[in-house]
């Protein structure tokens, strides 16, 4: 064969091992160095593949589209800082545990190290973010070559998807020249199937959880953001049987479609009550059992370590549990699956007044909140609002900074079926647009996102991905002009320098923005418009609702608010 045919051979054989291994997209930043890849994911009818010409948003657009299908996402780049631009989302993905197959074209070993152009040391280039890392060889015409590929990828996609779920890097060099013949039907592979194994607790392990559950008196349950894939019917079952109080955050996304039954157990205004030294001084507990990442809420975190509980378990796929607050007692290291429901807990201990006190301050919290809603005109208020007006059967991507502690403060137990969904593992704003783009692709309903004026700065350019597929989107963006969540931080007690350095002012909207990439675009000014305006019939897959609020007012309302509960709270227990 010649170099070309090679080169063919070696890169379809990579395609029909993906294929195979189960991947469906592909997300690819066009450059020269990856051509042959790019050629053949673009001629494969299996695959469907998305462009983005940025690989530091091409990175997280793939993100979204894993997030939303729990499957594994492709993503190609060419040789250089092409891949350092993957970076930031890598590290995402790897600590939010999101599968994503990340394949850098390089140049050949001998233009390595030597001063060649666009050539940077790719090989193990993002260190432990990924789980795994391997460095391919030329295509050649030497008979291991293609075996070898095709199980390295076959094991890549078993990696990622894998508990916990996370990235993996491929580094393929390629030597010019770089053209491949068109093929219509993909190579056989000979590697046909990885099958994964459950983790599933030993007996021991469930004998000894049943056993603290049962004796405990005063326990409560921690829900946070939950891997990809968790069959909530198992967890709603879990809260049937033990009914404990459960602490639901947000983004476990067991706050919407609640099954009545559930409903007296589910606690969602943690972080206001956990404001009051008088209410925690009367639920602290002996046992707190932990699935899924670490609540938004420091404020409960913090009650966990301030408490200090004879026992605190956490359950976690992944052998590196997570404890920031340094006192979990007990580990154990398991999916979240049927053995759950199989636990001997059907008669705990707990006292009915324990559960009774956090439903009491759960409600009195709710009234205050309700109020709230219904009375003021700041962006907590415009959040709570939003909350009623999108349809059932929609899905909200969230930014971090205010959005998410917004939609953690007002979204309440319903049987709504809505989801949120955020980038909460390394809980940055950078990407946030990229990622709601590519989970608006994966998804097959209807998606808001919700992002402060700083974060959708921070990545604008994301939205150069809908110039290249169609991409169905609603942006709300909360314009308070600046950075809204360091006005809750103590940088805002010391005024010297803050606007500079933390407020960032850009005195900048959105209207223009709207134009350029053909958006629907509504301003909105004060709440009173609110209604009328987000219900506004779309005209085009894109649209941007901007909302003016205001740093100042913001945080006024919010404290007010919480000062509110907590007298409520005391004047309940006197």
């Amino acid at each position: 064969m010649n170099e070309r045919e090679i080169l063919t051979e070696y890169v379809y054989q990579m395609v029909a091992a993906l294929v195979q291994a189960g991947v469906e997209n592909v997300v690819v930043s066009p450059g020269s160095r990856s051509t042959p890849l790019a050629y053949a994911f673009a001629s494969t009818k299996q695959l469907h593949m998305y462009r983005q010409v940025d690989e530091r948003s091409a990175a997280f657009f793939a993100l979204g589209i894993a997030k939303a299908t729990t499957k594994p996402v492709v993503l190609l780049c060419t040789s250089g800082t092409a891949a350092a631009n993957y970076f930031p989302a890598i590290v995402e993905a790897s600590y939010a545990r999101v599968p994503l197959i990340v394949i850098t074209a390089d140049r050949p070993h001998e233009l390595r190290e030597v001063g060649a152009p666009q050539a940077i040391n790719q090989p193990n280039l993002y260190g432990s973010h990924v789980k795994w890392s391997v460095d391919f060889p030329l295509a050649d015409n030497a008979a291991p070559t293609l075996p070898f590929i095709e199980r390295h990828i076959a094991r890549a996609v078993a990696i990622a998807t894998s508990a916990p779920f996370g990235p993996v890097h491929i580094n393929v060099p390629f030597r010019e020249p770089l053209l491949i013949d068109f093929r219509d039907e993909l190579p056989e592979t000979a590697f046909k199937q990885s099958r994964m194994a459950q983790l599933i607790p030993s007996k021991i392990a469930q004998q000894e959880l049943s056993s603290i559950l049962r004796a405990s008196e005063r326990g409560f349950v921690i829900i946070g953001e939950l891997p990809l894939g968790t069959d909530l019917t198992i967890m709603w079952d879990f809260v049937r049987q033990l009914k404990w109080p459960v602490i639901v955050e947000s983004l476990s996304n067991m706050r919407t479609s609640v099954p009545e039954d559930c409903l007296p157990y589910i606690i969602t205004t943690y972080d206001a009550i956990m404001k009051s030294d008088e209410f925690k001084a009367l639920v602290k507990p002996d046992t707190v059992l932990r699935f899924g990442a670490q609540p938004v809420s420091k404020f409960i975190m913090q009650f966990i370590t301030n408490s200090k509980p004879n026992a605190y378990i956490v359950v976690d796929e992944d052998p590196m549990f997570r404890d920031a607050t340094s006192v979990s007692t007990h580990f154990i290291h398991a999916e979240l699956g049927e053995w759950l429901t199989n636990l001997d807990i059907s008669d705990t201990a707990l006292d009915a007044q324990y559960l009774a006190e956090w439903q009491d301050a759960n409600d009195i919290a709710l009234e205050y909140i309700e109020h709230y809603s219904e009375a003021a005109v700041d962006e907590g208020a415009m959040v709570s609002r939003l909350l009623r007006f999108i349809p059932n059967g929609s899905d909200i991507f969230v930014s971090s900074s205010m959005p998410v502690r917004d939609i953690d403060t007002f979204l309440m137990a319903t049987p709504k079926d809505i989801r949120i969904i955020a980038n909460r593992g390394t809980n940055g704003i950078d990407g946030v647009v990229s990622t709601a783009m590519g989970f608006s692709q994966g998804n097959n309903r209807e998606t808001y996102l919700l992002i402060g004026d700083l974060a959708f700065l921070h990545d604008i350019n994301g939205l150069i991905a809908s110039r290249y597929q169609e991409c169905n989107l609603t942006i709300i963006v909360m314009n308070n002009d600046g950075g809204g969540i360091f006005s809750y931080l103590p940088q805002s007690t010391v005024e010297a320098h803050y606007e500079d350095l933390f407020g960032t002012p850009t005195a900048l909207e959105f209207n223009d923005i709207a134009q350029m990439y053909d958006m629907d675009y509504i301003h909105v000014e004060d709440i009173s418009e609110l209604s009328e305006k987000f219900t506004t019939v779309k005209t085009r897959p894109l649209r941007l609702l901007e909302i003016f609020t205001d740093r100042e007012e913001n945080v006024y309302a919010h404290r007010a608010l919480w000062n509110r509960i907590n007298a409520g709270l005391k004047a309940w227990q006197s």
